[in-house]
């Protein structure tokens, strides 16, 4: 078993902090180490050094290199410029089996928070056996825990599979609360990890079977990848394959598990002062409560709620919790912050 962190992203909900030239993957946003250097430590507890990979945008190759330094040039793997996760792993699958090595691998975000590593040993050794047997995919499901709207949702059946893993009934976008509190009340509903367990033949089986152009686009492509590749359309792994495949299994898991994916998600891992705000730096408040305060410079924040104010060199963001959804956009349509 091989892990394939994924480290490509921009990580544009996080700006300013995040930003193109660094994203949130190399920034220490959880403690000391970065979001990266944590994953890695992470799957290098159970996992010789040598079964663990990155794939991430060549311009980022010295900010990895620079957190990684223990990783040799043959466990990097270079996307010529960030396409999203199904060509990320396309081209992770074609370097495996250009290799001849068709070992089952994890492909997995450098963004997540996981906090039982023996219980994610445990389940990872279960979907591997499951992976092996065939053209199939497996991932882990996470028991929800509350009613959430930023992640995606899938529906297993009840009855197990190769006697390890439940069918995947059908997956589910990212809801709004109130359908998320529906969902809740369904035994066999689980958030959808984005970690998938899976061969490189069986990548390479679903996307000449749902990407064919992609999938010729880059066996065909030779030394001529850096001109291709930035062609190759923005897939997400789930809407290219997942939501299609005819073979997917999960296997539920009940460890702590966290998506460190947009500002909001920082109060269940910060400590909270008695008015609910996270803050970090010089900051002083007054009669504010369930703010979320990251600032470089001294700051004064008075009679507001709910907000997100990051301040540092590169920018200024104050937003509405219940807006945040729009940063991204936003920062698209004013032209990328570098």
């Amino acid at each position: 078993m091989k892990v394939i962190i994924m480290a490509g992203g921009k990580g544009t909900r996080f700006w300013p902090k995040s930003k193109a030239s660094k994203p949130k993957q190399f920034l220490a946003l959880l403690g000391k180490e970065t979001l990266i250097q944590q994953t890695y430590r992470r799957y290098r507890e159970f996992l010789p050094e040598e079964d663990l990979y990155v794939v991430t945008a060549t311009c980022y190759l010295p900010l990895l290199l620079e957190q990684l330094p223990e990783l040799h040039a043959d466990q990097i793997i270079l996307e010529p410029e960030q396409r999203d996760t199904a060509p990320c792993i396309a081209l992770t699958a074609l370097h495996f089996l250009r290799e001849n090595c068709d070992d089952v691998l994890v492909t997995t975000p450098s963004d997540q928070y996981i906090g039982d590593v023996p219980k994610l040993k445990e389940a990872l050794d279960k979907a591997a056996e499951v992976a092996r047997q065939g053209n199939l995919i497996v991932t882990l499901g996470v028991r929800p825990t509350r009613p959430e709207t930023g992640y995606g949702y899938m529906e297993y059946e009840e009855e197990l599979s190769y006697g390890r893993a439940y069918p995947v009934k059908r997956f589910i976008e990212k809801p709004s609360f109130d359908k998320a509190v529906e969902l809740l009340k369904h035994s066999c509903m689980l958030w959808n990890s984005g970690i998938f367990i899976w061969k490189p033949s069986t990548i390479c089986f679903y996307m000449e079977q749902l990407q064919p152009q992609m999938w010729k686009t880059l066996i065909q492509s030779g030394s001529s990848l850096n001109e291709v590749y930035p062609l190759m359309p923005k897939l997400s792994v789930d809407y290219a394959i997942m939501e299609q495949a005819d073979s997917m299994f999960t296997i539920p898991v009940d460890f702590v598990w966290d998506d460190i994916g947009t500002w909001s998600s920082l109060p269940r891992f910060h400590d909270l002062d008695e008015e609910r705000n996270v803050i970090q730096g010089e900051v002083s408040l007054l009669s504010s409560t369930g703010n979320i305060i990251l600032s470089d410079k001294k700051t004064l924040i008075l009679g507001v709620h709910d907000l997100i104010v990051v301040s540092t060199n590169e920018g200024l963001l104050v937003c509405y919790k219940p807006f945040e959804q729009y940063i991204k956009n936003v920062l698209a349509e004013n032209g990328e912050r570098e």
